[in-house]
């Protein structure tokens, strides 16, 4: 095929294998960066492919996926902070922030059509963290075979392996992924029209400092969890004491904007600066049950808010 019509053909297929990297790296940086890559040796080879062989996309989905093992090669896994320490006990232990850590980080999915290619539930945190545990060779199985619905022989044409081989992979991963707590996966979710109902009534207590109102919201056993301070903590009474600790040093003056991560509900967190406008502080994604907010995880990084769409300051008079 002629590399002059390379940019159009490849177009349509651009995000969605920003998001098959995402699957694979667990950071949306490094995604990125990926589907440069692929790009990059698709562009090269693109006067070798052939059509009748394999479609455009299944080609792609297969330079991704090696550009990505290539990647991880020598890496450590992408973390949350539950997975490396043992939950704090006091709200006001020392916030100590580790940018040393490989942290796992959130995928922008607000209106997102690649996301929506793929299985409910197969972008949501707590499984591509827990995905981060798998060899990465168990993990391209993975994801091709169980998110993507291919073949094992299309895996094993793709890996350079044998059907056998992907097979028992895929027995693996899916025997360490069962070892692994995913309960907060497997609940009963509520509506989407509740979903928002506990999101606004958050946002509007948050906004309010309403640290009561704000507790109401939450489970029991609710987990808050803040990369890449390696500090998390369990229970309402321990999530409460920690806000009313976020206020008493940055002040009650907040904005929450909604988005969307990893198909889960989310907020970008503006404090206000002296200078009276509202500063991004922090990306918020939440599980939502019927029993209320089980998990929060904060992410500190700024960086993050151009992804989501998200401006790094916001007015005074947002409302």
């Amino acid at each position: 095929m002629d590399r002059d019509d390379f940019d159009e053909s490849v177009k349509p297929y651009r995000h969605e294998l920003q998001v098959h990297c995402y699957r694979m790296l667990g950071s949306v940086h490094d995604a990125e960066d990926l589907v440069q890559e692929t790009l990059l040796r698709a562009w090269r080879a693109y006067d070798t492919y052939d059509a009748e062989r394999a479609s455009l996309r299944t080609w792609l989905y297969r330079i991704a996926t090696n550009a990505c093992l290539t990647a991880l090669k020598g890496r450590s896994r992408r973390a949350l902070p539950s997975g490396l320490v043992g939950a704090a006990e006091d709200a006001q232990t020392k916030i100590e922030l580790a940018p040393e850590v490989a942290w796992l980080q959130p995928f922008p999915t607000t209106g997102d059509p690649a996301a929506a290619l793929a299985a409910r539930g197969s972008l949501r945190l707590a499984l591509i963290a827990a995905m981060q545990y798998l060899p990465a060779r168990q993990r391209a199985v993975l994801v091709l075979r169980d998110v993507l619905d291919w073949s094992a022989a299309d895996v094993a044409e793709a890996l350079e392996t044998t059907p056998a081989s992907v097979n028992s992979a895929l027995q693996r991963a899916r025997a360490r992924l069962a070892e692994i707590d995913l309960t907060e996966d497997d609940v009963d979710e509520p509506t989407d029209r509740e979903i928002r109902t506990v999101i606004d009534d958050y946002v509007r207590a948050f906004e309010a400092a309403d640290v009561k109102g704000l507790s109401k919201l939450l489970a029991e056993r609710v987990v808050l969890e803040m990369p890449p301070a390696p500090l998390w903590f369990v229970g309402r009474d321990a999530y409460g004491a920690f806000i009313e600790r976020v206020y008493a040093m940055r002040g009650p003056a907040w904005r929450l904007v909604t988005t969307v991560a990893n198909d889960q509900p989310a907020v970008g967190a503006y404090v206000r600066g002296d200078d009276g406008r509202y500063h991004a502080h922090s990306l918020q994604v939440f599980t939502v049950t019927k029993a209320g907010i089980t998990h929060n995880i904060t992410f500190f990084d700024q960086t993050l808010f151009e992804y989501f769409g998200l401006s790094l300051d916001l007015e005074l008079d947002l409302e």
